[in-house]
């Protein structure tokens, strides 16, 4: 591949298909991946609805619903759900514009992690769009709080995500990672990571509507200091794993790539959301830039310490 090709915005160069169970409705969903042009870039096509209320962005403002998964809403309040494990692969496969045809509400849980999304569409290999890859540029921390939880983006030479979480009492315990997001780190680190749930609220989120499609197929299951699934774990952190597969698809809602360290502690999808809104909100903490050329503007930077911001993050709580 031409190095410079790196720097276009890129769509799936075959189409793929993929069929599953959605987590939270339970629905037998199929749902294709389409090469596409259109200028809104990652847009999903509710199949089972007529043009033109079905079609919905991907992106932070139809974001609607945030308890479990990222779901997504527009203007006729039609929406998809479940959309974080799909929005991570592609940002791991570096896709900016795919038409996502479904035919029902929620994008499959496949295996309940990222995996088969991304060797697929790998695989299927990427096409080069005239149209320069844009990224946001964070300059200034961009911090949201919730209680003992946080999340922030600052500035650093290379995509990063760190994550932290503490379960106690369970299996879980108290966990961190980090990832740096360049070569095969997303594949290698990140992807197979599965979702989680806990055995103490499956009858109550049943009883709710949730996790109708939900098994030991397709997810973690806690039961205090155990693991119920009879092959265990892929690997000893999983859980923490996933917490960064998820806020890669949350974060990716943004538009374009962050170009910056993700760095959160206990969060999850509707803390993501929020830094999105506060990102939003803060335009002067970064610059959506070519990635050529913010890569010639920020090539000498330096990434911050992050206990300056952790100093920032006391002074805002």
């Amino acid at each position: 591949m031409d190095i410079e090709y790196k720097y276009h915005k890129a769509t799936i160069r075959e189409p793929v298909s993929f069929i599953g169970v959605g987590l939270h409705t339970g629905r037998t969903i199929q749902l294709s991946l389409k090469p596409s042009v259109d200028r809104r870039g990652i847009f999903f096509v509710r199949k089972d609805l007529p043009a033109p209320i079905n079609i919905i962005e991907a992106s932070w403002y139809n974001v609607s619903d945030t308890h479990l998964s990222t779901n997504l809403s527009n203007q006729y309040r039609v929406s998809v759900h479940t959309v974080e494990h799909l929005m991570s692969a592609l940002y791991a496969c570096g896709i900016d514009s795919v038409r996502i045809e479904l035919d029902g509400p929620e994008i499959p849980i496949m295996d309940g992690s990222a995996v088969v999304f991304a060797q697929t569409i790998r695989n299927a290999g990427k096409s080069y769009l005239n149209a320069a890859r844009e990224a946001i540029w964070i300059e200034q921390p961009v911090v949201v709080t919730e209680g003992d939880k946080y999340a922030l983006l600052i500035p650093s030479t290379v995509p990063r995500v760190t994550a932290c979480i503490d379960f106690p009492g369970t299996a879980i315990g108290s966990q961190c990672y980090s990832v740096e997001l360049q070569g095969d780190n997303y594949f290698n680190e990140v992807a197979y990571a599965r979702t989680f749930g806990f055995a103490s609220q499956v009858e109550q989120l049943k009883r709710q509507g949730l996790i109708q499609g939900g098994s030991l197929i397709n997810a973690i299951l806690v039961d205090g200091q155990a693991v119920v699934n009879t092959e265990g774990l892929r690997i000893e952190n999983e859980f923490v794993r996933h917490k960064i597969l998820d806020a890669i698809g949350d974060m990716y809602l943004a538009g374009s790539p962050v170009m910056g360290h993700y760095f959160a502690y206990k969060a999850g999808h509707s803390l993501n959301q929020k830094l999105l809104q506060k990102l939003y909100s803060e335009q002067s903490s970064w610059s959506l830039l070519p990635l050529k050329e913010g890569e010639r503007r920020f090539a000498d930077r330096e990434e911050k310490r992050i206990e300056e911001y952790f100093q920032q993050l006391e002074s805002v709580g």
